[in-house]
């Protein structure tokens, strides 16, 4: 028993650890397994075997894991290691969102400079459109106001930010828009007197130019308005919008007004649609602003009657007697009145046009080779029934102006507010939104129209309401509207 023991008990051993080797073979000597980060994966096929990564993510497939790769696969001065987005390009290692991905790289990232809405299939979110993609849109709620009216533009020459202005029932508001993605309501100069269905604002030395008007009969109305100037290069310092901002200039010599229009040439501005009872009968007003904060009233022209718009231009037209000559155009209700009105003290009629179906001459522009000027009748579409119409007169001769043609567009709304571009008449059709017209063949009697953004998207109907003015002025190519009851529009031509 004392020698079987022994025997029994080295063969149990051998059992235990060598099952499938009988007690007299060698031992099998177990792989060493080397993971050197301790993170799981060989060192034999790690892809980084220095540092722990036990997800061998390798983003640029080159067999070296993103944890010890330190090329630069997207060239932009990161090492991949560092990147962000390192597949992309992106040297500033922009993260918005501020999750560890690269703007460029992140799904759920959405860059804010990108238009509310492009338009795809006919529409910019709820908005019809051809051509031309929402890009901001603001509430008239923000503004404190409860209607919309006309609208104007300011570019700063010192900071090239770019700056829209809107005339509502309550104020005169500002907007940085030199990011049109993201704009800035900087604040708002109130009414001078009450709430008005009509103000509006021009521009000149970088100075602001605002008259309001109010409806005859109405108990509310205030007659005490006068202008307001503001220096808009007060809106390059604004510490905590929006701000209340006050008048740098108030100045009474008349009391309510429709318009104001300004010849930047000339540096007088001319305010229509003043009081019908006063001197001049509502006839232009001649003010000398080439001291924006100090205006001087310097006479006005009551023969060509009431003028509910106008445009003053120093001419250089086709028309060589009256090579720069200060040269009004009236909307004058039933005609259109061509004027002298170089010398202030004795403003002189050249001749006026009137044309079928005249109900409202409302307002017009020349185009830019001053040979044509197109004109809107705010009231045709209502009493005659037909399509929006535009008339078109041939001023080649301001002695003997004659009607060119009738342009009807493709909806019953009434025309409001119209300016050229280049070959590209814009024009404020209330509810059918601006209309963009191209205007090259205007020789041969065609307009075409070649894109549209309709801020009423209800209907098209011939009523009041929507796009109030339109300006597309600014070099940057963004166009603003303002709406009667949608507030400020910026829309952008399509890519």
């Amino acid at each position: 028993m004392k020698i079987l023991r022994p025997i029994y008990s080295i063969c149990f051993i051998c059992f235990l650890f060598f099952i499938v080797q009988s007690c007299d073979d060698e031992p099998v000597e177990l792989p060493t397994i080397v993971d050197t980060d301790n993170d799981g994966i060989e060192d034999s096929i790690d892809n980084c075997p220095l540092i722990a990564n036990p997800n061998q993510e390798d983003d640029d497939d080159n067999g070296v894991g993103n944890t010890c790769d330190d090329n630069d696969d997207d060239d932009d001065g990161v090492l991949d290691v560092d990147d962000n987005c390192p597949l992309v390009a992106n040297p500033d290692q922009d993260d918005d969102d501020n999750d560890g991905i690269g703007n460029l790289c992140d799904d759920d990232y959405v860059d804010p400079n990108t238009p509310v809405a492009k338009c795809e299939n006919g529409f910019a979110d709820i908005y019809p459109c051809n051509g031309y993609d929402l890009i901001a849109n603001i509430s008239l709620s923000t503004f404190g106001a409860s209607a919309g009216n006309d609208c104007w533009g300011w570019t700063d020459q010192t900071t090239g930010k770019e700056y829209a202005l809107m005339a509502t029932s309550h104020n005169t508001v500002f907007i940085d828009i030199s990011n049109p993605y993201q704009p800035v309501y900087l604040g708002n100069l109130p009414t001078a007197t009450t709430t008005s269905p009509w103000r509006d604002v021009k521009v000149y030395k970088d100075h602001a130019f605002i008259v309001a008007d109010c409806s005859f009969g109405d108990p509310t109305c205030n007659d005490d308005h006068g202008m307001q100037v503001f220096d808009l290069t007060r809106l390059r310092n604004v510490a905590n919008p929006p701000e209340t901002f006050t008048v740098d200039t108030h100045f009474t010599e008349f009391g309510k007004a429709h318009n104001i229009v300004i010849n930047e040439d000339s540096g007088y501005a001319y305010i229509v649609g003043a009081n019908r009872s006063s001197t001049y009968l509502g006839g232009p007003i001649f003010i000398n602003i080439s001291n924006p904060k100090a205006p001087v009233a310097e006479g006005g022209f009551k023969e060509g009657g009431y003028s509910h718009d106008a445009q003053v231009v120093t001419y250089n037209g086709p028309d060589a007697d009256y090579t720069g000559k200060e040269i009004l155009i009236g909307s004058n209700e039933n005609e259109v009145v061509i004027a002298d009105v170089s010398d202030k003290a004795n403003p002189v009629i050249i001749s006026t046009i009137s044309y079928n179906n005249v109900w409202y001459a409302h307002q017009g522009w020349f185009t830019e080779d001053m040979k044509y000027f197109i004109l809107g009748d705010e009231l045709d579409e209502i009493r005659v029934g037909t399509n929006t119409r535009t008339i078109v007169f041939d001023f080649t001769d301001l002695d003997n102006p004659v009607f060119h043609f009738d342009y009807l567009g493709p909806t019953e709304a009434i025309d409001h507010n119209g300016y050229v571009k280049n070959n590209t008449y814009f024009y404020a059709s209330y509810r059918a939104g601006v209309r963009m017209l191209d205007i090259s063949q205007i020789g041969n009697s065609s307009f075409t129209e070649i894109g549209y953004f309709d801020t009423y998207p209800t209907n098209n109907a011939t009523e009041f309401n929507g796009a109030w003015n339109v300006y597309p002025y600014f070099s940057s190519g963004n166009i603003i509207i303002s709406d009667i009851d949608r507030g400020l529009f910026i829309i952008r031509k399509s890519d």
